[in-house]
């Protein structure tokens, strides 16, 4: 688990099992303005996460052991505190089944692996308003 955080940012929360992932999530997000990261490698992890430090958008993998995305999401939905807060889903599950049960969930986002930067840069400026 690691946090990094700056005065007057808002704070992504990563959430993937893969150390590699989380890397290159934050990488592809790394050009925008006014952002600090925290990562969790579980879902408990990133429940932990929430519990102890203001998060302002949280990316999601659904394929995680202990606790899995959608776990998390439905977790996550049942606190009046994170209702609002934008999470995006970020999975190797393309099926359109699964795509609409994250929605349905509460998820403000659905992307799939391999995913381009720009794309998941963009969605994430749009649900926090960034300029960039």
């Amino acid at each position: 688990m690691r946090i990094l955080h700056r005065m007057n940012t808002k704070n992504i929360l990563v959430v993937d099992d893969s150390p590699t992932m989380r890397r290159m999530i934050v990488a592809s997000l790394g050009e925008l303005k006014g952002v600090a990261f925290s990562e969790a490698g579980t879902g408990l992890e990133a429940i932990e996460q929430l519990a102890i430090s203001t998060t302002s958008l949280m990316i999601v993998d659904l394929n995680m052991p202990e606790m899995n995305g959608m776990e998390v999401l439905s977790f996550v939905r049942k606190h009046q505190a994170y209702r609002s807060m934008p999470i995006i889903v970020l999975t190797t599950r393309a099926d359109d089944g699964i795509r609409s049960a994250a929605l349905a969930a509460g998820a403000s986002a659905y992307l799939t692996k391999p995913f381009l930067p720009r794309v998941l840069a963009a969605r994430v400026s749009d649900l926090l308003s960034l300029e960039q």
